[in-house]
């Protein structure tokens, strides 16, 4: 009985308010989901890409043989502090239809389906994590948006694996500049020592095994720095899984 009655109050729901894309509001067979259009201009990140920052490859030639598998030349110039990065999409025009919107635009009903996808593509990360931890805004940024997307994501993850999260984990200690725009050795200078973990937090880190997340990767340098800060206060090691991941520009796309 109850299973008819979930199954009535759905089909009337569906009446009311027909199911509409996740991205472009065109009408789909269910709710939470993409239309076929919105969801092919969305690029998983697949093979080829490196195995320690996850930044995708456009051929296998532009990795480089190492430990682990194909790394791309910033990984093999210098080991980054977090132990592996992955992320659900590359960062295009799909991907920015889904994440724009869910970080500037209040749609936070973005979340739980961007978490789906994250957590097929760091099945392996939350497979080994014991607490999940979101990359932190600045209160300021915090004020003005009125809610954190990687802990909206985070808390989205977590409930899918169901490993705890705790989203007061690590605090942004200073407020960083915009890194649009940036190289990537200018944005690991701005947000280099941003990051701090909490006295709460501490207690519950040492000897854990921790998947931060955080909405967008470019660069890593976010990454870097959160894991700086995890490994510096006691967890034993830090895997990152994002919603999307920016190509590197200096890779090319030949």
């Amino acid at each position: 009985m109850a299973h008819g009655a979930r199954r009535a109050s759905a089909a009337l729901l569906d009446a009311l308010l027909p199911p509409r894309c996740l991205s472009c509001e065109a009408e789909v067979a269910e709710h939470g989901t993409l239309c076929a259009a919105c969801f092919t201009a969305l690029t998983p990140v697949t093979a080829p890409f490196c195995a320690r920052c996850g930044v995708p490859f456009a051929h296998e030639g532009q990795g480089e043989a190492g430990e682990g598998g194909l790394l791309c030349g910033a990984c093999r110039n210098r080991t980054p502090a977090f132990r592996t990065a992955r992320a659900a999409f590359r960062y295009g025009e799909g991907a920015r239809r889904l994440i724009l919107p869910f970080k500037h635009g209040d749609r936070t009903d973005l979340a739980r389906p961007l978490a789906r996808h994250m957590a097929r593509a760091g099945a392996a990360l939350l497979a080994r994590a014991e607490i999940i931890v979101p990359v932190p805004v600045h209160w300021r940024r915090l004020v003005a948006r009125r809610y954190d997307q990687a802990a909206l994501l985070a808390q989205a993850v977590g409930r899918i694996a169901a490993i705890p999260v705790v989203p007061d984990m690590l605090r942004r200690i200073r407020a960083t500049e915009a890194l649009g725009g940036k190289s990537a050795a200018e944005r690991a200078a701005t947000v280099e020592g941003a990051f701090a973990v909490s006295r709460s937090g501490a207690r519950r880190l040492a000897g854990r095994q921790v998947l931060l997340v955080d909405d967008v990767m470019t660069s890593g340098a976010t990454a870097e720095a959160c894991a700086v800060a995890l490994l510096g206060a006691g967890a034993a090691g830090v895997d990152v899984l994002a919603a999307a991941r920016v190509p590197d520009p200096r890779l090319g796309t030949a």
